[in-house]
Parts: C-alpha cells; structure tokens; sequence
C-alpha cells in the first residue's frame, strides 16, 4: 500500500476519526495524466484553501470515457491510475487521493462533503457537472486560473509534432 492513497471508505473513516486534521477539506479531482508545474499550482493554491487537500483521481476506465481516442491522437490515459496516483500522493501540497470510476465527482462530493470543491478558472457554475451537489449540503465553490498555461493536451501534440 502506497502512502495517502485511499479507498473512499478508508478516507471517510479517517476524516470522521480526526475531523481536526482534515478539516476545512478541500476537494478537487481529475484526470491528471501528465503531471506538469500548471497542475503543481493549482493543488498548492487549492492546499492553501483548508486544512487537506484531497484530490479524486479518474480511473483509467473514466478518462478512456472522457478523453478518447482522436484521428493522430493516442487513447488516453498516457499512465496508468495507479502510477497517477503514487505521483500525486507523493506531491506536498496533496494529503489523500482517492480513484473513482464514475465521469464525475458527484458520488465522491455526496460521500465526502468537502467545505470547499476547487477547479480550474476554465469551468464556471454552469459548466460544473458537480455544482448541484455542493450547493445541495452548502459547500463552497472556488474556480482557480491556472498560472502556467500548460495542458496535458498540448504536451501530447508537442510531443507527436502536431
């Protein structure tokens, strides 16, 4: 077993056990398939909104759902979720990550109601699948901009010369 990664029920019985040290929680997830310094940003600013930082992580068989293969274009993820998640777990700003197999986070927020869900400036509470279900138990939402204009996106076509 690697170091803060969890099943949902192991972090659930450790937030409920030491509320404390988790305690304004923070919650963001994605795909992060290729790690880069604009996703090292955004987990530190979205840290330094709470006490933890938990980041769900998609599962291999979600990102095929959200990011398929294109023409010239490889399938996606480009690392497996267990990789993933050892890299993210071992970054400082992060203190749990936990897989999930759904397209969204919906399941996760409901299980875990973090004070406060961060994403990325690009989204907007209308586009945020995952809004209704913070709203619902009265969480905050908080749309980060990235500071480093990078995507895994663009490094894959960098790296396929497109």
């Amino acid at each position: 077993m690697i170091p803060g990664i969890y099943t949902l029920t192991e972090l659930q019985q450790r937030i409920a056990s030491n509320p404390d040290q988790w305690r304004p929680l923070v919650f963001t997830n994605g795909c992060f398939d290729l790690i880069h310094a604009g996703h090292v940003r955004y987990l530190q600013v979205a840290r330094g909104l709470g006490r933890s930082l938990v980041v769900g992580l998609n599962s291999d068989e979600s990102v095929r759902m959200l990011k398929p293969a294109a023409s010239g274009f490889p399938a996606r993820p480009i690392i497996l979720e267990s990789q993933r998640a050892e890299v993210l777990a071992a970054l400082k700003p992060v203190d749990a990550v936990v897989i999930f197999a759904e397209p969204t986070a919906i399941h996760l927020i409901e299980a875990l109601q973090p004070d406060i869900y961060v994403k990325g400036g690009d989204y907007s509470l209308n586009t945020l699948p995952e809004t209704p279900a913070i709203q619902a138990y009265g969480g905050q939402i908080e749309l980060i901009n990235i500071e480093v204009p990078s995507s895994t996106t663009a490094i894959i076509k960098r790296i396929l010369g497109k």
